[in-house]
């Protein structure tokens, strides 16, 4: 009964998202989906031309358009980089970007983000989708980015957020059969058998579907099953929800078992008896070297017996110390505590077993965000209901004129007025040049043979006759045409260019006369501005938030050891290969797994967007500014070469690396060289002055000698009482201590 009651609250939730204000939403957006594929007319309109022997085609200035600003936005794929919390997490801050890449690599994300796109230009807003397909990798599974049909979301109406973030709620509806429900889910195959409620496809599109050129989801109406019958369709729905999840920060106190007692005391054992023993052999050494001062006359007897007492106290009270540091480190071991967060379900289950809850030192409640996933089948079934371990929908929308509303405006729909305008204005032209090639003829009724008339009368140098006492027929000539025809089609040509902010000139038509090549640099530049803007104030923030829900996806997945593979192709031919691994396990002495290197799951960092990653570049211009500065010696041929799309760049960047340290071998031999005969004239003026030297320096010695004993005599005298005085006030801070 409560499968069904979800079910029922599931289809009300649907059926209030899908208002009036989103059918609106979803027919003007698909009018303008309807314009992008050439579908501009509807039914009412073609037949209205016809009716009149008027043209029907259409001069379609939209798909261009949208084609070149599909071009711009996605000539380069959005790259993310990471920023650690602390510097522990530095390094696996630099891993997440290749994790990211090698995630977009296996999702065909260039295709994915075409896609998105493509639905955001034309139907007002695209939606990514993040999702962690459990069968990929032989069961371990892969984050992989989706892409979901505009028409396909039903957000909550009152989100304020252009990313969706404050929404309540999103909801994911398709209409499938309800054989292809059983491959997708086979586990539930009992409950799609089940399910009820028919759904029929509702048609938005005005154009007229029975002679459209391009077929859409909503022409599609016969579902076939496995058996070539007609199957059912049922609504399939998918509905997210933020929630808030009580969790419990937990302090447990750690109780070690036997082995684990018998091995800390072992090791505290281990290293008592290996400091006793350095302190017994390092009193020795110093008991010896002041024997050996009192033999040699250098230390009075009295001296040397209180120094070594001296000794053996400092001796015997270091050990004292250190017994003490291992009993308090051996103590902390066997009491340690640690932190834990479960949550509230998990807590109550703990604390019913009594050793469990004793080991509890401390609990705090706190609530987090969740996202609770519930999908039902037709209007009474409910397949799963779960919730997802991290805080953000996976669904990251992209609009494109945001109206403070889930509900956008598409590129396309300011320009279906001048798309009309420009379809009309063609179709009069054209009609008035076939009402002025095909003549129409005015007669008296019996005066002619008809058939012959309709026949030949268009016919070049036809002979027709008319009958004796009739009047001559005469023509009807259609009306000039006025020449505000002509200037409304070229104005309606540059409105739409204006309007969508794409000229003529960055689809590399350039009229009127021709342009220099710096004058049509400055118009790529120039003309992308107004994508540009869109770009970096609703792109850019879309493309980081998508970034941030994938780093709480992928953090919660991997969580087991893996080596990513990335693979990227050269623009100049070829690939280059990079590996990156997390979550190596490190073992102990016994095999066991004590730890991760390089926990991916457990760090802590920032997800940005690359500024300008997916900002369109012309190349030629950047490869010309790239020669401009190779020419001033700004940069070498090796960055030079690095930007340009020649083949096999890599092997001639390893020659010119390689020619570059032979150079430099070579140089540095020759540097060599000259030290070296530099230094063999230096020695040999050296070793005149030393035998000079050498017959001053031997009477100076004998007188030196006396001197230097005297010297070193004193210097160990006051290193020793130096030595003795720190004892002294050691031994009396010891003392206050105690």
């Amino acid at each position: 009964m409560g499968r069904v009651k979800t079910a029922e609250r599931i289809e009300s939730l649907f059926n209030a998202a899908n208002g009036k204000d989103r059918i609106k939403w979803q027919s003007n957006a698909q009018k303008g989906y309807d314009f992008y594929l050439d579908e501009q007319l509807t039914k009412d309109e073609k037949s209205s031309l016809e009716d009149a022997g008027m043209p029907t085609f259409k001069i379609n200035r939209v798909t261009p358009i949208i084609e070149i600003m599909k071009y711009f936005v996605t000539a380069n794929n959005p790259r993310w980089k990471a920023v650690g919390v602390d510097g522990s997490d530095a390094n696996i801050a630099q891993v997440h970007s290749d994790i990211a890449d090698y995630c977009w690599g296996i999702s065909n994300g260039q295709a994915i983000y075409s896609g998105v796109i493509n639905d955001t230009l034309t139907k007002g807003v695209g939606y990514f989708f993040l999702d962690i397909d459990q069968d990929a990798d032989h069961g371990k599974g892969e984050v992989k980015f989706k892409r979901v049909d505009s028409f396909d979301v039903y957000p909550d109406p009152m989100s304020r957020d252009f990313l969706l973030r404050d929404a309540s709620f999103i909801i994911i509806r398709k209409l499938l059969p309800r054989e292809q429900l059983k491959i997708m889910f086979p586990e539930y195959s009992r409950k799609v058998t089940k399910a009820s409620g028919e759904s029929n496809m509702v048609a938005y599109s005005q154009a007229d579907r029975d002679d459209a050129s391009a077929i859409i989801p909503e022409d599609v109406v016969n579902a076939i099953d496995s058996h070539g019958s007609r199957d059912d369709i049922l609504s399939y729905t998918e509905c997210y929800e933020k929630i808030r999840v009580p969790f419990m920060n937990l302090t447990v106190r750690i109780y070690p078992n036997k082995d684990e007692i018998e091995g800390v005391m072992r090791i505290s054992k281990e290293k008592m008896e290996s400091f006793r023993a350095e302190t017994q052999v390092s009193t020795k050494e110093q008991v010896l070297k002041i024997q050996e001062l009192a033999a040699n006359g250098e230390m009075i007897e009295e001296r040397a017996i209180l120094e070594i007492q001296k000794l053996e106290k400092q001796a015997k009270a270091a050990i004292v110390r250190k017994e003490a540091e291992l009993e308090y480190a051996t103590q902390e071991e066997l009491n340690r505590v640690e932190e834990k967060t479960i949550s509230e379900k998990e807590y109550n289950l703990l604390i019913e077993n009594e050793e469990v809850a004793k080991s509890i030192v401390e609990a705090n409640k706190f609530f987090e965000t969740r996202i609770k996933v519930t999908c039902t089948i037709g209007s009474n079934i409910t397949l799963y209901e779960y919730v997802l371990p991290f805080s953000e929908y996976p669904i990251v929308p992209i609009p494109y004129l945001y109206t403070g509303t889930p509900f956008a405006m598409s590129a396309v729909l300011p320009m279906i007025g001048k798309q009309q305008e420009i379809n009309k204005a063609h179709q009069v032209m054209l009609h008035n040049a076939n009402l002025a090639s095909n003549l129409r003829w005015q007669y008296e009724e019996g005066s002619i043979p008809e058939d012959e008339w309709e026949q030949y009368s268009s016919s070049p140098g036809a002979l027709l006759k008319y009958r004796q006492g009739f009047n001559a027929p005469t023509p009807v000539l259609p009306a000039p045409i006025n020449n505000a025809f002509y200037t409304v089609v070229q104005e309606g040509k540059s409105d739409m260019e204006y309007i969508a902010g794409i000229p003529s000139a960055m689809m590399g038509f350039v009229q009127n006369q021709a342009e220099t090549y710096r004058g049509l640099l400055a118009n790529d530049e120039f003309g992308t501005r107004r994508i540009k803007a869109w770009m970096s104030s609703l792109l850019e923030p879309a493309l980081e938030h998508l970034g941030c829900v994938f780093k709480e996806i992928s953090q919660t997945h991997y969580k087991y050891d893996k080596v990513f593979r990335i693979v990227q192709p050269n623009a100049g031919g070829g690939q280059d290969e990079k590996e990156t691994r997390i979550n190596i396990p490190i073992y102990n002495d016994y095999g066991e797994a004590i730890d991760k290197w390089t926990d991916y799951a457990s760090s802590r960092f920032d997800v940005r967007i690359i500024a300008g990653a997916v900002m369109p570049l012309n190349r030629w211009a950047l490869i010309e500014e790239y020669f401009k500065w190779f020419q001033a010696g700004l940069i070498d041929d090796v960055a030079m070469l690095g930007e340009t799309d020649v083949r096999n760049k890599e092997q001639i960047l390893e020659r010119k690396s390689l020619y570059s340290q032979l150079q430099g071998q070579l140089s540095q031999l020759t540097e060599e060289m000259k030290d070296k005969d530099g230094a063999i004239e230096t020695l040999s003026r050296q070793l005149v002055q030393a035998g000079i030297r050498h017959n001053v320096d031997v009477g100076s010695k004998e007188v030196e000698k006396d001197v230097l004993e005297t010297e070193a005599q004193q210097k160990f005298y006051r290193r020793v009482i130096k030595e003795n005085a720190e004892k002294e006030k050691k031994s009396l801070q010891d003392k206050i201590k105690k």
